[in-house]
Parts: structure tokens; C-alpha cells; sequence
């Protein structure tokens, strides 16, 4: 059974906003923006690949292998794009006024396939978290964008990852037994 997959942001999430984030940062200089980024982010990332399988979900999109994924020391990642994203006949109905939070929704679902996932992000709608918290096949992690990732969100990854549930058939003859 494949691992779920791990949905992964760059800016508020691995480049907090804050200037002065709490932990070891970098400044790099990439496509003429001052980016904060951690080693420590690309170790807990490596730790979480025994878990997921990591993909990258930003609108970085590619560029995050060219210029993120060499600084923190993270191979090549898939690609969620969202470039160019056309709506599809089934994409979820997203508020007006959640248009711009829940941009990514739609892709990631589609992206996802049907397998679990958790999505590490900065921007989720409130909504989309709620609609979570009972869902065994998905993990919403919004992440305070001044800080970025801590410790504390790659604990509660590994601690629960999605996982598919269970068919009823499946259930049934794991109880008779």
C-alpha cells in the first residue's frame, strides 16, 4: 500500500514571514526575493519521507526543485501545478469569499487521487479544516505563516498519518476472526 501523501508549501511554511522567526534561518537570495530558509526543515522533512511521500504544493511549483529543495537538502519532488488550472466537472464548490485560501483545493484533490493525504500550508480555509478533523484519509495542518513549521507540526505527522479507511467488508472479516 503506498504512503499518503504529505503536501508541502514553501512561503509562511518552510520561509516564514516573520523577519526574525525563532530557529537557525538562512537569508537566500532566489529569483530576486530575500527567502528565510532552515536546514532543520529539510532534516524533520527527510524524517516524515519514512511516513509520506512528499510533494510539493506551492506556487514555487518546479522552481522549488531548482531553489528550495537544494538549500534544505530535499531530492527532487513531485509537483502539484497550479499554474494554468482549469475548474473540472466534480471540483468541490469553493465560497466566494474563500476563492483565494482554497485556490489549491481542487489540484490537491484531484492530485491525491483518492489516496490520504495531509496538506501543510499556511492559507486553508477554516472550513476545510473543520470538514477534516473527522476524516481518517485527510490531515490539515494550517501553519502559523510567521513562524513557519515547527517541531510540534512534524510530531503530530508522524504521530497519526491519513491513512484509507477501512471498507465495511474488510472490518467484518478482520471481527469474525
Amino acid at each position: 500500500m503506498p504512503k499518503p501523501l504529505l503536501f508541502l508549501d514553501v512561503d509562511g511554511v518552510l520561509n516564514p514571514v516573520c523577519p526574525d522567526p525563532e530557529g537557525d534561518f538562512d537569508a537566500h537570495t532566489l529569483l530576486g526575493c530575500t527567502v528565510l530558509l532552515s536546514a532543520r526543515h529539510g532534516e524533520w522533512l527527510r524524517e516524515l519521507t519514512g511516513n509520506y511521500e512528499l510533494v510539493w504544493a506551492t506556487t514555487w511549483e518546479e522552481k522549488a526543485n531548482t531553489h528550495i529543495a537544494p538549500a534544505i537538502g530535499l531530492p527532487e519532488l513531485p509537483v502539484v501545478r497550479f499554474t494554468g488550472h482549469v475548474p473540472q466537472p466534480g471540483d468541490p464548490r469553493v465560497p466566494l469569499m474563500e476563492l483565494f485560501s482554497a485556490r489549491k483545493w481542487a489540484p490537491l484533490l484531484r492530485y491525491a487521487g483518492g489516496r490520504p493525504f495531509a496538506w501543510v500550508d499556511d492559507v486553508i480555509p477554516p472550513r476545510l479544516v473543520r470538514g477534516s478533523l473527522f476524516r481518517r484519509d485527510r490531515l490539515l495542518l494550517p501553519i502559523d505563516p510567521g513562524q513557519g513549521l515547527e517541531r510540534r507540526h512534524v510530531d503530530r505527522l508522524l504521530a497519526r498519518p491519513p491513512r484509507t479507511a477501512l471498507a465495511r467488508s474488510t472490518i467484518s472479516r478482520w471481527a469474525a476472526s
